[in-house]
């Protein structure tokens, strides 16, 4: 990354991370459009997560790209995105990140018990509890050579979205010498 390219920034990691929450944070600290990934879901692929059916590759093969769509129509106007979504395997990343701006990625990452713990604390969310175990059996961390952190759930969500401004900064200062 050039120091004057801005990323785009994925949040993310299991369900019930506070994925959206550190994303909206997130975005209004970096000034960047926010996008919640739940929301271009088809409904079908609700129905299924709310059923307590985990999804397939094929499942998510066409809602990744229309995440990526929704990043690549920012960078052709000049804009950049918070994305809150799962990318739990590097295919998924893959796809995301195929858009001309460099994507960053911030991964959420806690203890099964605190993230069960907050799941069955909110309301108004499709994905059940029940799914958890399966996300973290599909969730594939960050390699080396991924432009990304990792940070923990444990802090409130402000305090994570400030790391993350903090690491992209430092990134972009790396970069810019």
């Amino acid at each position: 990354m050039s120091g004057d390219q801005r990323p785009h920034i994925v949040v993310m990691g299991v369900t019930g991370c506070g994925k959206t929450t550190v994303a909206q944070q997130l975005s209004e600290l970096a000034g960047h459009r926010f996008l919640d990934a739940d929301d271009l879901h088809p409904p079908s692929n609700v129905e299924k997560m709310a059923a307590g059916i985990p999804l397939t590759d094929d499942d998510r093969a066409p809602w990744l790209a229309g995440v990526r769509d929704r990043l690549q129509a920012l960078s052709d106007q000049g804009r950049r995105g918070v994305v809150a979504c799962s990318a739990l395997r590097r295919s998924y990343r893959d796809i995301l990140r195929d858009v001309s701006d460099p994507v960053l990625f911030v991964h959420l990452t806690g203890e099964r018990e605190v993230i069960h713990g907050r799941m069955h604390a909110r309301s108004g969310h499709f994905m059940p509890p029940a799914l958890l175990d399966s996300q973290f059996a599909l969730l594939e961390p960050l390699d080396a050579d991924e432009f990304g952190v990792v940070l923990d759930v444990a802090p409130a969500p402000d305090v994570i979205a400030r790391d993350a401004v903090e690491y992209l900064h430092e990134e972009r200062k790396v970069a810019a010498q």
